[in-house]
């Protein structure tokens, strides 16, 4: 199966892409990983990309769309990937389209992950990290009422982005620029929504349930 996750950030993206990848047994793919192995294993695009990194710039499509293509063409992911953190944007998805295409491939499906804002907001913003260990602890979830972390005893802080404000713009961000994904996908009709609120074995269930149907 070629997978695509969508979805916006605190939607649970990153949890749900480990999960569902160890279901169908194929390889979680995100631009994250696919920079740091670039970056350590000092390859060519890792030395450029670093270039840019460095200076505090965004990496450019090119660079990146370079790298995902190296790593969908390795042996493990020849039977089947999850692609997590892109395509970001429509052109984007429409290289990764003609990319697969060359090679005689296309997408399964694309799954988005459906969480309205406000929880998006309540799971980010309530989030604190200890400034020792920087574990990551929730004031709602984990029923933080101190400021110490429970594990190690040290201060806990928020993260600016995690105060309510960047929240929200990063929100603003995502319906910008990625949102449209989801109308694209909708329009090739390979798009399956999942409620992503509840808890994560739950979200899980409900999106193997949603992938059952596509599997050959």
């Amino acid at each position: 199966m070629r997978l695509v996750l969508v979805g916006p950030p605190g939607a649970g993206k990153g949890t749900q892409a480990q999960y569902i990848a160890s279901n169908l047994s194929i390889p979680k793919i995100s631009t994250g990983d696919i920079f740091r192995a670039n970056v350590s294993g000092g390859t060519d695009l890792g030395k450029l990309a670093k270039t840019f990194m460095d200076r505090g710039d965004l990496v450019p499509d090119e660079v990146t769309i370079a790298m995902v293509r190296d790593r969908l063409s390795e042996d493990d992911a020849q039977d089947g990937f999850l692609l997590d953190g892109f395509p970001r944007n429509v052109a984007q998805a429409e290289i990764l389209r003609d990319m697969l295409k060359d090679w005689g491939l296309a997408l399964d499906l694309v799954l988005e992950l459906v969480v309205d804002d406000d929880e998006v907001v309540r799971r980010l913003a309530g989030r604190r990290t200890c400034s020792q260990c920087g574990r990551i602890w929730h004031v709602e979830f984990d029923d933080k009422k101190d400021d110490k972390c429970d594990a190690c005893g040290g201060a806990l802080f928020q993260r600016d982005d995690d105060k309510e404000e960047t929240v929200r713009h990063r929100l603003e961000v995502y319906q910008e620029q990625t949102a449209p994904l989801v109308s694209y996908y909708a329009g090739e009709d390979i798009l399956v929504g999942v409620d992503a609120t509840g808890p994560v074995e739950e979200v899980t269930q409900r999106a193997m349930e949603a992938i059952r149907p596509y599997l050959g």
